[in-house]
């Protein structure tokens, strides 16, 4: 294809894939209402332990805000829903030039990359009552805490992307040794530190009160951590021999 063409097909298809967000965050902003409900049900659960509901409320500081909140969960819940179609071109954009190895590899990443992510997301949500609850015991006697919504929605949805994110870096390590970066052996070499890496990161995600929480996600970023280590070094041993088999093997 001529410059031309793949600029005309580029455009053909971000077209299709902006057509799709905005259905997506109308489709959101009408449940916008629920989402709210859920992201708050911790707030209204340490203003019932505290026996007064007016202690613990989401606050809308301008006249604005409230509207505000409700579009910036339209984009995110959106970018959710819209995923089949962009992704979809996005690859049918970029397949034509991938080789087999390449379309096989990406397939794979994706594959194994968006069920951890979304296992990732539903842990920050199974860990955000405990954080809110835990940050509100600080709150001293007599006083009141007023979440502004524009901070409590980045909170909730930095604290969800986070932990996602954080299940997904397995992957990328199994990705760089399929590039060559890294072999598996250098890969299990470094558990002490990932071991470290994964407790620090888990002890930060949870309540200091919950052990049991942070035991939990630190034993499961760890087992994925051996995992994408096992997974490696697999393929190192694959390809070691597929080498001898094509060249011999080595003096």
């Amino acid at each position: 294809m001529s410059l031309g063409d793949h600029l005309r097909e580029f455009r053909k298809r971000l077209l299709i894939a902006v057509a799709a967000l905005v259905v997506g965050m109308i489709v959101s902003f009408i449940l916008t209402d629920g989402i709210i409900w859920a992201m708050t049900e911790p707030i209204r659960i340490v203003a019932e332990r505290r026996g007064d509901e007016d202690a613990v409320t989401l606050m809308f500081a301008t006249v604005t805000s409230a509207f505000d909140l409700r579009i910036r969960i339209s984009f995110a819940v959106g970018l959710l829903i819209s995923a089949p179609v962009w992704l979809w071109q996005i690859w049918a954009f970029l397949m034509p030039g991938l080789t087999r190895k390449e379309i096989r590899y990406t397939i794979g990443f994706v594959a194994a990359a968006v069920p951890l992510f979304f296992a990732g997301t539903f842990t920050g949500w199974l860990i955000l009552p405990h954080l809110v609850e835990l940050m509100a015991g600080f709150t001293p006697v007599g006083a009141s805490n007023f979440y502004d919504a524009k901070y409590y929605y980045d909170f909730v949805f930095k604290l969800l992307l986070v932990v996602g994110v954080a299940y997904v870096t397995p992957v990328f390590l199994v990705a760089l040794n399929l590039a060559g970066v890294m072999t598996g052996r250098e890969i299990i070499k470094g558990w002490r530190v990932a071991i470290v890496i994964a407790t620090v990161f888990a002890g930060a995600a949870t309540p200091a009160a919950d052990v049991v929480s942070m035991l939990i996600l630190a034993g499961i970023l760890t087992v994925l951590f051996f995992a994408a280590a096992g997974l490696s070094m697999l393929f190192d041993r694959r390809k070691r021999k597929r080498d001898e088999a094509l060249l011999g093997p080595a003096a």
